[in-house]
């Protein structure tokens, strides 16, 4: 009491001290019971949820391959000789047999009008020996004669057609044309290229895969291709050839893909993403935003009645963006996939759909 009477400023200041520090740790421990979801006077904590869903996964070889067109040729003249006409222009569709360059066939056609002429009088000379040999007026041996006149003169004007035909370039096949190389009053020899032709209906994609994967590896097999210049754009095709022998310097094996290119997308030369599909099954999954990692386990937070309750989960195959689920979970569960770093175990929580996030 003596000491109260001698110090009342002291214990003024003291007293002062511990209202002040007592009103701190209120308010603390309200901010940590909000944070931790059980609410100062019962609130809730707003979260975004999703359900769990069985989806399907792919298990899939990524590799990188090159698009080649169905058919390609550089076009050239069989003969030496100068160009009389183009019939094709830049980028042009060809069908098959479309004649595109004439050359020059003054000579063959005059040759050709003389062969025709020489098979049509050893043709006549032929049947009025028939004739004659019908009434008994000239021997099989005359006959034997006019048979082989004929025929040899049949034989040259055939020849003279295939030297005119030589002198026309011919689409081989249907396809889409390269650049125009030639004009008219051009020199053309065996080695010049006139114009490149591409079958591109059908693109032939090759790509390698580690030798590892050969035991997966089938004709048939479905593959899903993509390209920086079509983004949003999938191709698919399935495996029609497998190389025979395994690269000893990259030990991976070549594989040859058909796609289908019907709206003349793909480019012979293109580089394609492509992964090769090894199987496709059913899975648990959840975003992987809804994991809780704690040391070596994996958690998230179930809502069931308004309340979150933590659950172990356990993990199997990842895919960008989702995780599959072994264990722990079942279809159609409502879990936290946003807000759960203020989460705890038993916090009220007020849910809202990722969609409406």
């Amino acid at each position: 009491m003596q000491f109260l009477k001698q110090h009342p400023i002291l214990i003024l200041f003291v007293t002062l001290v511990a209202v002040v520090l007592g009103l701190f740790v209120n308010t603390y421990l309200k901010n940590q019971n909000s944070d931790s979801g059980r609410a100062w006077g019962g609130g809730t904590l707003v979260v975004v949820t999703t359900t769990v869903k069985v989806d399907t996964l792919v298990d899939q070889v990524e590799a990188i391959g090159t698009a080649r067109a169905n058919e390609s040729v550089s076009l050239t003249s069989k003969v030496t000789d100068t160009v009389s006409k183009v019939n094709f222009e830049d980028g042009q569709y060809a069908q098959k047999g479309d004649i595109l360059v004439e050359l020059t066939n003054s000579e063959e056609t005059a040759q050709l009008a003389e062969a025709q002429a020489v098979v049509d009088e050893s043709t006549r000379q032929f049947e009025r020996m028939q004739n004659l040999i019908s009434q008994k007026l000239a021997s099989e041996t005359t006959l034997d004669i006019e048979r082989a006149r004929m025929k040899s003169a049949i034989a040259r004007l055939e020849a003279i057609v295939a030297r005119l035909d030589a002198r026309l370039i011919r689409a081989p096949f249907s396809g889409i044309l390269g650049f125009r190389a030639v004009s008219p009053g051009s020199l053309l020899s065996p080695n010049t290229i006139v114009t490149t032709l591409d079958d591109v209906r059908v693109i032939k994609l090759d790509f390698s895969v580690p030798e590892n994967f050969l035991s997966v590896i089938k004709i048939g097999q479905e593959v899903i291709a993509s390209s920086p210049a079509y983004e949003s754009q999938l191709f698919i095709g399935t495996v029609k050839t497998i190389s025979s022998r395994v690269d000893p310097v990259t030990r991976s094996i070549t594989i040859r893909a058909h796609l289908d290119n019907n709206e003349g997308l793909l480019r012979p030369g293109m580089l394609l993403t492509v992964n090769l599909v090894r199987s496709r099954s059913k899975a648990l999954v959840i975003p992987e935003e809804a994991l809780l990692p704690i040391g070596d386990q994996q958690y998230v937070y179930v809502v069931t009645e308004g309340i979150a309750n933590r659950t172990k989960v356990k993990i199997g195959r990842r895919r960008p963006g989702i995780a599959e689920v072994i264990d722990g979970l079942e279809e159609g569960q409502e879990i936290i996939i946003q807000g759960i770093i203020k989460v705890r175990q038993g916090s009220k929580v007020s849910t809202r759909d990722k969609k409406e996030s």
